[in-house]
């Protein structure tokens, strides 16, 4: 049995070493060491018994599995196996721990924080190769006009790290070799006190400078790179500017541009002064403005600073000074009486009768062009196009008279009179007064039409009875109700009494409405004139006739959608159907209606095409990839050919069977035709097999296909013509004469033909006839034997003749010697 000393001194052991917490440690490693590893950093306070424990060595999560560290379990050294680089990483967390096989902490953990000494291992870099800057003439000395920037991989704050900027060459060298400085630690360059001097000596063409930047601060050694520096050098723009005279009160879009300043050279910063603040502002482009509208009451003059400065706020050069003046304006309007009762005129009063004077005030100096007001009368016309004015007024006095033009009665007018000072010259301000007239009434107004033209109303021929064809409005000037009732008429354009006129009494719109049917052929358009009256009498000097509204209705012909033969359509075929065979034909359901144009809508597959005008439907490929007893149905439309709006459509089916067990054709011969090169619009008639039993026993058309040859397919066209004839012709303008031999596939339900139709092309005269060349013929004589051969005809032809003219001699003679009496006489010719 173990005795209880001895477990209370197992447990106590465990239980001291957990409770010492170690500090941390702080070890510091070479970067790039080039020594022997592993490389010896520091021992570990690991207790002397390690009472049957294991080191565990652990790190951050940026250190791998097999990380650069490790602990030597004799001499409890921590130690590292390979080169560390701190700009990779340059800090290591570690922690040591004594643990037992299961797990158990027994010491620990000993938290180790590894330093990675910086090297100087890092080459500095400027941001750019080559730096370009205008330099403007009248800088000052000092002022850095360019700041280099460099950066360098080492650690920050440390000599490694530390930058400092040379220039080593400048070129050219004139007027002194010391124009510029730079500043080693900013690296800030700026013209020196010299070159500030020389600089109006200086060549117009540019400065290269070859700078350096160096780390180690101000040590000899360290690492090194250079970059170039081309400095242009250009005219100051920095001029004084003129004073800015500026109107109060304008009125203009605020940030208002008033004037422009440019330092010639770059990265500047443009700064203004002003007071107040915020009056006047500038932009980065040196656009001077100014943010509100100025009273110069309140302030006539202001002078602004504007200042050229660097990236740091240095000036560039003196600053330069724009003086801006307030100019006075005009800026008190008249103002007007107020408004007064409204004054009752008669209607018909003489034209001279006094209505009102108006009288306005102006705040500005009295006898001074802004305190001068004149009159300008702004609504004094009470109907457009009478003759004269309704008021008069007089620009000076102000007095409101009545015009020459007459007055409507019953209205309340209001007279809109503008006071406009500076004696109503161009810039004055002004003032609407305004004044009420009340006219009594009488009836002296006949009603009129809102509109006297009513734009063409269409109508198709089936338009129902009572339709609606057209609203039209009417007013009367006149005020009291028992003289604006109207009376309404179709006073021409509808003698058989088509149209009607419908209206409430005292409303002032009628409703032209249909009252019998609609005939395109009798009248295919009808213009009707519509007449008000005044139901009561009207009076004064020439009432006039009654005012007329034309409304024109044209009639539109009702063209009934095209319709099919079939409502729908079906076909079977084998699946081994050629491409170009005839399934069917979709025909209108009345031969004598418009001319259709067919279309095929969802062929998917793209198995079928139609005749557009023909409406034949053909196979459009070979039927490969369909099985027989598969169904495909496609959608056929219809419109007319001249009226597409009008459109019908139908469905076909199309059954596919098994091929026949037979396919192959049956070969047959087809007497030669001719055809003429160019191509004339002739061609030859193939027909089918005549020994074909089904035909005559009705099942089914022929269809007719070119044989399988590209070259035949591109030079020759064929198209059906019926059941059981097609229509052979060139498909090119132009095919090589000779004869033709074009395979023709004919094929009806299960059985093929193959007919060999011969064409011979040829060139053809006027007259559509063949030109043949005539060859030599087999035999043919020689040049010499042909000779020999005329001139032997020459020798018999001259022998035949001598002969014959012998033989009449001799006649000749024979009749002489015969008796007078027996020689017949001649008949005169």
């Amino acid at each position: 049995m173990v005795p209880a000393w001895l477990w209370l001194l197992c447990l106590s052991v465990p239980q001291t070493l957990l409770e010492a917490q170690p500090a941390e440690l702080h070890v510091e490693v070479p970067e790039n060491y080039g020594g022997n590893f592993p490389l010896y950093l520091t021992k570990l306070p690991l207790p002397r018994k390690k009472a049957g424990g294991q080191i565990v060595l652990s790190g951050n999560s940026d250190m791998a599995a097999e990380g650069p560290f490790a602990v030597d379990s004799e001499s409890d050294f921590l130690l590292v196996t390979r080169t560390l680089d701190r700009e990779e990483q340059a800090e290591y967390r570690l922690q040591v721990t004594l643990e037992t096989e299961d797990g158990r902490v027994l010491w620990g953990p000993q938290p180790v924080l590894v330093h990675v000494k910086d090297e100087n291992d890092q080459v500095p870099r400027f941001s750019q190769a080559v730096y370009r800057v205008r330099l403007s003439r009248g800088t000052r000395p000092g002022i850095p006009f360019l700041f280099l920037v460099a950066s360098d991989g080492d650690e920050p704050g440390t000599a490694n790290s530390d930058l400092r900027f040379h220039i080593l060459n400048q070129a050219p060298a004139q007027p002194s070799s010391d124009m510029f400085q730079l500043e080693p630690r900013l690296g800030a360059l700026a013209l020196s006190p010299k070159g500030s001097t020389s600089l109006d000596q200086a060549l117009e063409g540019p400065y290269k400078l070859l700078v350096q930047v160096k780390d180690m601060g101000d040590q000899a050694s360290g690492h090194q790179a250079t970059a170039t520096i081309d400095v242009s050098i250009v005219e100051s723009t920095w001029v004084p500017l003129d004073p800015v005279h500026l109107a109060e009160n304008l009125k203009v879009l605020y940030p208002h541009h008033i004037a422009q300043v440019h330092w010639s050279g770059r990265e500047v910063h443009y700064h203004l002064e002003s007071q107040p603040h915020g009056l006047f502002d500038v932009d980065a482009e040196g656009k001077l403005y100014v943010t509100r509208e100025l009273d110069r009451e309140a302030q006539a003059e202001y002078l602004l600073q504007v200042r050229a400065q660097n990236t740091r706020g240095e000036d560039y050069t003196e600053p330069l000074e724009l003086h801006v003046v307030v100019m006075d304006e005009n800026d008190n309007v008249p103002i007007c009486p107020p408004r007064g009762p409204t004054i009752s005129i008669a209607e018909l009063s003489p034209p001279g009768t006094k209505v009102t004077r108006l009288l306005a005030e102006d705040m500005d100096a009295p006898g001074s062009p802004n305190s001068h007001i004149v009159y300008r009368l702004l609504s004094s016309e009470l109907e457009e196009g009478t003759e004269g004015r309704a008021f008069e007024l007089d620009p000076t006095s102000g007095n409101v008279t009545l015009g020459a033009a007459p007055l409507q009665a019953g209205q309340n007018i209001l007279l809109q009179v503008l006071a406009i000072d500076l004696g109503g010259a161009e810039g004055g301000l002004s003032s609407t007064c305004e004044v009420s007239v009340t006219i009594t009434d009488i009836n002296d107004h006949a009603p009129e039409f809102t509109t006297s033209q009513i734009e063409p109303v269409c109508l198709p021929e089936d338009t129902e009875s009572g339709t609606l064809v057209a609203t039209l409005m009417a007013t009367d000037a006149d005020l009291e109700p028992a003289f604006r009732l109207m009376d309404f008429a179709i006073e021409a354009g509808d003698e058989e009494g088509t149209f009607g006129l419908v209206w409430e009494p005292g409303s002032n719109h009628v409703q032209l409405r249909l009252l019998k049917n609609l005939s395109y052929e009798a009248a295919p358009s009808y213009q009707l004139v519509v007449v008000v009256r005044s139901v009561a009498e009207v009076v004064g000097p020439g009432p006039g006739p009654g005012a007329t509204a034309t409304v024109t209705v044209l009639v539109e012909r009702v063209v009934p959608p095209p319709k099919l033969d079939q409502e729908s359509y079906e076909a079977s075929i084998p699946v081994s159907t050629p491409a170009g065979s005839l399934l069917l034909i979709i025909q209108p359901s009345d031969p004598m209606s418009n001319p259709l144009r067919f279309s095929l809508v969802n062929d998917s597959e793209g198995l079928l095409c139609i005749e557009e005008v023909s409406g034949e439907v053909h196979t459009a490929r070979p039927l490969r990839g369909t099985r027989p007893g598969d169904v495909y149905t496609v959608l056929v439309e219809a419109q007319y050919a001249d009226e597409p709006a009008l459109r019908t459509s139908a469905t076909l089916v199309i059954h596919f069977l098994k091929a026949p067990s037979a396919p192959a054709p049956t070969l047959a011969s087809v007497p030669s035709r001719h055809l003429c090169t160019p191509r004339q619009d002739h061609g030859v008639i193939v027909s089918g097999p005549s020994e074909d039993p089904d035909l005559a026993g009705g099942h089914g058309p022929y269809s007719f296909a070119l044989g399988p040859n590209p070259t035949v397919q591109r030079d020759w066209r064929l198209q059906p013509l019926n059941g059981s004839h097609a229509y052979l012709t060139l498909a090119l303008h132009w095919v090589e004469p000779r004869e033709h031999v074009v395979p023709v596939v004919v094929s009806h339900s299960a059985r093929m033909w193959q007919l060999l139709v011969r064409v011979i092309v040829c060139r053809c005269n006027l007259e559509g006839q063949c030109m043949r060349k005539v060859g030599r013929m087999k035999g043919m004589p020689t040049k010499l034997s042909a000779v020999g051969i005329l001139v032997g005809t020459l020798v018999a032809i001259g022998i035949f003749l001598i002969l014959i003219f012998t033989h009449l001699t001799l006649a000749r003679k024979k009749d002489l010697d015969q008796p007078v009496d027996s020689v017949p006489l001649k008949a005169a010719v």
